[in-house]
């Protein structure tokens, strides 16, 4: 899969994307550290151990590098940055059930907006799946050569 690259600074706002989860009762927000055992559970539940390892990385930051959405307790999405290496926005995976709220684009958006927020000019989304959700929530284009990337002679 090919790597995408994102210009932080011009980033759409986060706000509407909030609001849109927000009217069908979904909230995002920042994972607290309390939470890392059921967010990886569910990761590893509805996902990848790859993912987990990812996840734990981004979970041992403070403030953790991971957002969350939920529907009242309920965990049905996650995305994190700096997992598998500083500047890489990943993982990300929204419940089968739960897609088509908006909570994808939130938890992106959140995302990037608080790597912005912590100095980085862009970001780069690693091997990315749907290219063209990516180049319309956030102007992402492609990285020419990053196949295999950083993941090349991963453990499997």
């Amino acid at each position: 899969m090919t790597d995408m690259l994102v210009k932080l600074y011009e980033l759409p706002p986060l706000a509407p994307a909030l609001e849109q989860c927000a009217a069908v009762g979904v909230d995002i927000r920042r994972a607290l550290p309390v939470e890392k055992h059921v967010i990886l559970n569910w990761i590893a539940q509805h996902f990848s151990q790859h993912w987990v390892s990812e996840c734990d990385a981004a979970m041992a930051r403070f403030p953790a590098a991971c957002f969350v959405a939920t529907e009242g307790e309920t965990l049905i999405g996650f995305a994190c940055y700096d997992a598998g290496a500083k500047g890489i926005f990943g993982p990300t995976g929204v419940s089968e059930q739960a897609r088509g709220k908006g909570a994808g684009k939130a938890l992106l958006l959140a995302c990037l907006h608080d790597m912005l927020a912590q100095g980085y000019a862009y970001a780069v989304i690693g091997w990315t799946g749907p290219q063209e959700f990516y180049a319309k929530v956030c102007g992402a284009t492609p990285i020419e050569g990053s196949r295999p990337g950083m993941y090349r002679g991963m453990l499997k």
